[in-house]
């Protein structure tokens, strides 16, 4: 049913579905990111998309979201600090931070909503942008590049 969807907003809308979905992910948006990468992977390998631009927009969508996470508790931390305390999600984050440092943020990625928690949680925390986009985007990339290659051999068992 879920991939019935995504078929009808690829339709409509074209691999920029992808790049929205990705990109408004910490933002309330719910888009399962693994149902939907998993997705365009299977349409990539049956023709139906082009690989190279679905995986791209997918990358790009989501390095735009943990960045702009980042940044986000890097100006607003102090105000968001004391609303998120009482957020399960947060706290999950938060403890995951605090237990593996800059290993959570590989970590994170492969946890959903925390990928999107954890970024606003490492600009809280002061950590150089230098640092965060070195950990996070290779983390990024391998995320996505894990769970796109499963998309394309799932297709190829079915």
């Amino acid at each position: 049913m879920f991939s019935h969807t995504i078929m009808q907003l690829v339709d409509q809308y074209g691999y920029f579905m992808f790049f929205v979905a990705f990109s408004l992910g910490p933002f309330g948006i719910p888009v399962p990111n693994e149902i939907t990468i998993l997705t365009g992977a299977f349409l990539s390998s049956k023709g139906t998309l082009n690989p190279w631009i679905t995986y791209s927009v997918i990358l790009l969508g989501l390095l735009i979201a943990v960045t702009v996470s980042y940044f986000l508790g890097k100006i607003f931390g102090n105000h968001f600090n004391g609303k998120l305390t009482r957020n399960r999600h947060f706290q999950k984050a938060q403890s995951i931070l605090q237990q593996h440092g800059n290993w959570a943020m590989v970590i994170g990625f492969f946890l959903p909503i925390v990928r999107y928690i954890m970024p606003m949680l490492v600009g809280l925390g002061n950590v150089k942008f230098k640092t965060f986009a070195l950990i996070s985007y290779s983390s990024a990339l391998l995320w996505t590049a894990t769970f796109f290659v499963i998309g394309i051999f799932t297709q190829k068992i079915f």
